[in-house]
């Protein structure tokens, strides 16, 4: 491994939850694994919560990233699509890692957390932003725009992570959910 101890730690941490989710990430398990002492870990990390808030920002860090990338096509409605897909990506590649982001109320709220955190949702909303202003999403709140948005397909993403998607309720695939939400809201700027 290379990088800084702290930051081996954290890739570990990742590692660790993507094969035996959280139950999987301890001090000791993440030490070992990078190869250092067991008290190692709490030189840079108070507790498990921290360094499990470290790999939080890391990704949200790297979805910011991913839709800055998908935001870099010339078509909004490429775009925000590719930001969508890449979301759901991330939480088939890594849906330990997606509940940790998403759903885990223990994460510490520390302030670089939080800013990565929303700056991933800001990353996203910079795409919907454009979508309004080109006319391929309806006009108004952003921020609400997205936030229905984001809702609509971590629901989706839940669902399927769940194991609790069924074709009978018509949210069988996330990815023809999505489709779906994103062509509704086109035809919603097309009646104008």
């Amino acid at each position: 491994m290379t990088g800084t101890t702290k930051s081996q730690l954290i890739s570990s941490a990742a590692i660790l939850l993507d094969s035996g989710g959280q139950a999987g990430v301890t001090l000791r398990a993440v030490a070992e694994r990078v190869g250092v002492s067991h008290n190692a870990p709490y030189r840079h990390f108070r507790d498990r919560s921290a360094l499990l808030g470290a790999v939080a920002e890391q990704d949200f860090r790297s979805l910011s990233r991913a839709f800055e990338q998908a935001d870099a096509v010339s078509d909004a409605g490429v775009a925000v699509r590719r930001a969508a897909a890449a979301l759901i990506d991330y939480a088939r590649r890594h849906p330990a890692r997606y509940r940790l982001l998403f759903s885990d109320p223990g994460l510490p709220s520390d302030i670089e957390l939080r800013d990565a955190a929303f700056g991933s949702f800001e990353a996203f909303s910079l795409i919907v932003r454009r979508c309004q202003a080109e006319g391929v999403l309806p006009s108004g709140d952003t921020v609400g725009l997205t936030g229905l948005i984001y809702a609509a397909i971590h629901g989706a993403i839940d669902l399927e992570l769940g194991g609790r998607a069924s074709g009978a309720k018509g949210l069988g695939d996330i990815d023809a959910t999505v489709d779906l939400l994103f062509t509704l809201l086109r035809s919603k700027t097309d009646r104008r």
